[in-house]
């Protein structure tokens, strides 16, 4: 019978990385006590250790992309409005 796969989540697997690399205990102690294989937080350590300067970076490119997004959402709605002040300029010129 198969097992179910297991997913765990991000905070999980920061909090098991971080002791992983704090290295107050070994990758088989933290293994046994979170239940995970020791090859997994080996990988986990290794991500957190390589990518963690961009974690940092992250909220300010998510920032901009954000403000981007708004910024093409208000050129849209600028588009919108002129094309609905043309065609009531061109319905109030027929009553003039």
């Amino acid at each position: 019978m198969a097992k179910n796969r297991r997913r765990f989540s991000a905070e999980f697997k920061f909090k098991v990385a971080l002791e992983a690399a704090k290295g107050t205990k070994t990758i088989n102690e933290l293994a046994s006590e979170y239940e995970v294989h020791p090859n997994q937080i080996g990988q986990w350590k290794k991500e957190l250790l390589e990518e963690g300067a961009s974690l940092f970076a992250r909220p300010s490119a998510q920032q901009q992309r954000r403000q981007e997004s708004q910024i093409a959402e208000l050129y849209e709605q600028i588009g919108r409005l002129k094309m609905e002040l043309e065609w009531l300029k061109k319905k109030a010129a027929r009553y003039d």
